[in-house]
């Protein structure tokens, strides 16, 4: 099993860091981070044992056919992350191709 980031994934995660810290969520950078890196820890050792969900046609921009599945951090916070799967070499692929949370999104879902 292999998880996989598009870049501008990738990127959204980098900016949050500095996002969370600005919007003073956290009180010094590094808290920030820790909690960005939790997220993705969480990401790439969970996503596949956890049930999963079609995606709404809202977010179909990202990609066609996705799921998603829900990472609940704290009491304010769930993320959600939207991927589509694929077998390669008869290996699973988890290509992540969006992240939101229920500050964003939780109307569409």
């Amino acid at each position: 099993m292999r998880i996989v980031f598009l870049p501008e994934v990738i990127d959204y995660f980098n900016e949050l860091v500095t996002i969370l810290y600005e919007k003073q969520y956290f009180s010094f950078e590094e808290y920030a981070y820790d909690y960005v890196e939790s997220l993705l820890d969480d990401i790439r050792e969970t996503l596949p044992l956890r049930p999963s969900k079609p995606a709404p046609t809202h977010f179909d921009r990202y990609g066609k056919g996705m799921r998603y599945v829900a990472f609940r951090k704290n009491k304010a916070t769930q993320w959600y992350v939207f991927f589509t799967k694929y077998k390669v070499d008869d290996e699973a692929v988890y290509l992540i191709r969006h992240i939101s949370n229920n500050h964003v999104s939780a109307q569409y879902l």
